[in-house]
């Protein structure tokens, strides 16, 4: 690797940005972003968990979270009940059109990592993987 710092975050940063951009692209259609698809793909692993609870998942502010959920309410892809066990909180569950789209994100965010890891081998892929997994990185809540 270069000692060069400003390369490493550079090169971080456009992998991060055309990440972004493809996702963007992606999943216009379906008028989400690479912000609010993580939302559907949490929710389909852990329907009925809090807005608070996404929101730490997801290592998002609440106040942004707040505004994806909105979002996602107004394009009928989530729904929210109130918490039984705490009338000030409310439980986020995904509708069926939003369970209609869900493979489509998995292939589109699988055809993105084929990108990225286009003419690496199988162990440097693997490689590639654990080095991002071990790097501790963290953001600001603790979350990697």
């Amino acid at each position: 690797m270069k000692e060069d710092v400003t390369h490493f975050i550079k090169l971080n940063s456009w992998i991060f940005r055309n990440n972004q951009i493809y996702l963007d692209k992606a999943l216009k259609k379906y008028e989400l972003s690479s912000g609010s698809f993580p939302y559907l793909l949490n929710l389909n692993k852990r329907e009925g968990i809090s807005q608070n609870q996404i929101a730490y998942d997801l290592g998002h502010d609440k106040a942004m979270s707040a505004r994806t959920i909105a979002k996602l309410i107004e394009l009928e892809y989530i729904y929210k009940k109130e918490d039984e066990m705490d009338s000030r909180a409310y439980k986020l569950y995904l509708t069926d059109k939003a369970k209609k789209i869900i493979p489509d994100i998995k292939i589109e965010t699988l055809k993105l990592i084929n990108l990225i890891t286009e003419g690496l081998t199988e162990e440097e892929k693997q490689t590639y993987g654990d080095a991002i997994a071990n790097s501790g990185l963290q953001d600001a809540q603790g979350n990697p």
